[in-house]
């Protein structure tokens, strides 16, 4: 009865029961550079034993495709041009064809909610991304560099342009690679279209421009990893011509930049459906 008689009291005296806690307030969303660097950690550590074996093969393949343009091109321009763009072609492999396929199949799995429900800025995920595949194209393009400048006794010089060839060429190509696979409708489109990709830059950019017809050297232009390849190019000349090599570079920058904001409205895009 005093049980009773103390809970009656205790209603009757106008304490509210307590029904829960107050909900607790979000998390601010995270600013923009924290957040690269934990995605392009993650995406380092996640990619690091999946990766290295295609490393490994796109470098293998563009040594092999060095070795056999070696018996039809003797030195000279065409030398250059072969050995130039054989390395931005492991870029290419990574960062072009890997990446379409990455986020295609990240688009496919639902693997965009885990990161939509993240307080993590979508540049973040897509820069993170990028910038963690493109990192894996630095030991293959620096070996296929060193292999072609020896094969075809090319001057190892300036091969130091490789610092600036191989960031600015990985973002182009790491974000039309992202742009591809979020845009793509389904996942075997998006690894289609990264081979279609990967494909135009071994064609485009390891046979000497001065050998493709005219319609297809307008198509060359208009691929990104051309300018990183031209640059690599001139620097195997004896005086090298440091203000084209620099306006190359600037135009594979500005390229990259048009192409990441590309691939963050696609990842925006990809993510409200």
């Amino acid at each position: 009865m005093s049980i009773i008689s103390a809970e009656s009291a205790r209603t009757t005296s106008g304490a509210a029961p307590v029904t829960g806690h107050a909900p607790a307030p979000l998390a601010p969303r995270a600013r923009l550079l924290p957040a690269l660097a934990a995605v392009y950690r993650a995406q380092l550590s996640r990619a690091r034993v999946a990766r290295i074996p295609l490393l490994f093969v796109a470098t293998f393949q563009s040594v092999g495709i060095m070795v056999l343009m070696r018996g039809v091109v003797d030195g000279g321009t065409e030398a250059k041009a072969v050995v130039a763009g054989a390395s931005v072609l492991v870029v290419a492999f990574v960062a072009l064809n890997l990446l379409a396929q990455y986020f295609g199949q990240l688009r496919a799995g639902g693997g965009l909610d885990h990161y939509a429900t993240l307080p993590v800025p979508p540049a973040a995920v897509v820069l993170g991304a990028a910038a963690a595949y493109a990192s894996f194209t630095v030991p293959g393009t620096v070996v296929t560099a060193v292999a072609g400048s020896v094969l075809f006794q090319l001057p190892l010089t300036h091969l130091w342009v490789l610092a600036a060839v191989i960031p600015l060429s990985g973002a182009a190509l790491a974000g039309l690679g992202a742009a591809l696979g979020l845009l793509a409708p389904r996942q075997e489109l998006a690894t289609l279209l990264g081979q279609l990709g990967m494909s135009a830059a071994l064609l485009l950019g390891v046979l000497p421009a001065d050998r493709l017809p005219a319609p297809i050297g307008y198509a060359r232009d208009l691929l990104p990893s051309t300018y990183g390849v031209e640059a690599l190019a001139r620097t195997f000349d004896a005086r090298p011509d440091w203000a084209a090599v620099g306006l190359d570079l600037a135009v594979c920058a500005v390229v990259g930049v048009v192409s990441l904001a590309a691939a963050t409205w696609a990842y925006r895009r990809a993510a409200v459906r």
